[in-house]
C-alpha cells in the first residue's frame, strides 16, 4: 500500500494543472479510482452516492464544485492533460503530460483494483 501510495504521488507531481472553466462540471461523473485513492476520500452516505449515479454525477461534486480537490483521483486530475481525455470546452495546460508518465499511469491503472466512486 505504500509503494502505491509513493507512485499516486509522483504521478500527481507530474500531471501538469490548469484551470478549469468556472463552474463547468462537464468531465465529473462516476469514475473509477484505485482502493487506494478511495481511502484517502471521505465516505458518502449510500442515498447520496445512489442519488449522484441515477444522476451520472459524482457523489463528491457539490452545488461549488468538486468538494474533494485536492484528493481527487488520477483520472480526474488527467481529464484535459491528455488528447486521450480531452476538456469539452477547449481548455488544457500550456504543456499537456508527459508521454510516458501517461503510460506509467495506464500500467499503474491495469495492476491495481479499482472501484466505483
Amino acid at each position: 500500500m505504500m509503494r502505491n501510495r509513493k507512485k499516486i504521488r509522483f504521478f500527481r507531481s507530474h500531471i501538469p494543472e490548469f484551470s478549469c472553466v468556472p463552474g463547468c462540471h462537464d468531465c465529473c461523473g462516476p469514475i473509477m479510482a484505485s482502493t487506494e485513492e478511495m481511502s484517502r476520500l471521505p465516505l458518502v452516505e449510500d442515498a447520496k452516492r445512489e442519488t449522484a449515479l441515477a444522476k451520472w454525477d459524482c457523489p463528491h461534486l457539490g452545488v461549488s464544485g468538486c468538494q474533494v480537490y485536492e484528493e481527487r483521483p488520477l483520472i480526474c486530475r488527467l481529464f484535459g492533460t491528455t488528447p486521450r481525455l480531452k476538456c469539452p470546452h477547449g481548455k488544457q495546460p500550456e504543456t499537456m503530460i508527459d508521454a510516458a508518465i501517461e503510460m506509467k499511469i495506464e500500467i499503474y491503472f491495469r495492476k491495481v483494483r479499482h472501484v466505483m466512486v
